[in-house]
């Protein structure tokens, strides 16, 4: 069974991860380069050194740049930069930098001598003195940070425009009713109901069975203007004309077509929404 233009939630989560995975994989890139770099250059200088040292470096750099990405992509959508606002979010993202990069120094720190001691040998990050190392790694630091930034930035403006473009494909329901594709207009069903595992989308014309869960199928019916009545009975509130209360406190929902359907007490806001 298919649609071919609900995304649902499964969409939506991987729009979300595909910033992310981006950085990943330019990241992988990065750690090669600058691993292979790093041996090279060590190699022409005529200095001492394990293999395993510059591949150390690069890999514990872009593990936690990468685990801190998507806090990154979080903060660009709560202070995301505009034309005509960009000085307050460029202030509050250059100070995030900050914290940023004392995570990111504390946790190479910590994987790195971790590694050395493993190794039987010594790391000498801050040899140089706390303060100088600290300077020098928020400076490359503040560059990984811009990146990152700029990445989610431009995937939340691309899925913007997709979002506010007009929709020119075909905006019908496709269903698998047996073996035949049957597309519907969403204002020609008239309601959905469960039928064990199967759903029956019911027309003016003729009823569809579908196998398929109504919950399922309520997910991606609710935008197109479908209410739930009932524990099995999805209904389209355009074709709504009338509500009468029955004895026992539930309802019958009169449709534009003359039939007579039920409807639970338990989904009352749905109801009246469906008769407003």
């Amino acid at each position: 069974m298919t649609t071919g233009d609900d995304c649902g939630t499964s969409g939506a989560a991987r729009a979300e991860w595909r910033p992310w995975i981006f950085v990943a994989a330019v990241s992988v890139v990065v750690v090669i380069v600058n691993a292979t770099s790093n041996i090279l250059e060590l190699q022409r200088a005529g200095l001492e050194f394990h293999w395993w040292e510059p591949v150390t470096w690069e890999v514990s750099s872009a593990l936690i740049i990468v685990a801190l990405a998507p806090l990154i992509g979080r903060a660009v959508q709560r202070w995301p930069p505009g034309r005509d606002n960009w000085i307050r979010p460029g202030l509050i993202h250059l100070a995030l930098t900050v914290p940023f990069s004392l995570i990111h120094v504390g946790a190479i720190y910590v994987m790195r001598n971790g590694v050395y001691w493993l190794m039987q040998d010594h790391y000498g990050f801050f040899d140089d003195g706390v303060g100088l190392v600290l300077v020098y790694e928020w400076r490359k630091d503040l560059l990984s940070y811009a990146t990152i930034a700029a990445v989610y930035w431009v995937f939340d403006y691309i899925a913007a425009r997709r979002r506010a473009a007009p929709q020119l494909a075909d905006d019908r329901i496709e269903i698998r009713d047996g073996g035949t594709a049957v597309f519907l207009a969403a204002t020609d069903i008239l309601f959905v109901e469960a039928a064990g595992n199967y759903v029956e989308f019911h027309t003016a014309a003729k009823t569809h069975l579908v196998r398929g869960t109504l919950a399922a199928w309520e997910e991606r019916l609710s935008r197109r203007g479908f209410a739930r009545v009932h524990r099995a009975r999805l209904v389209n509130r355009a074709h709504v004309t009338a509500l009468k209360p029955t004895s026992s406190g539930d309802v019958e929902i009169a449709l534009s077509d003359g039939r007579t359907v039920g409807g639970s007490r338990r989904y009352r806001t749905a109801l009246e929404i469906a008769s407003a």
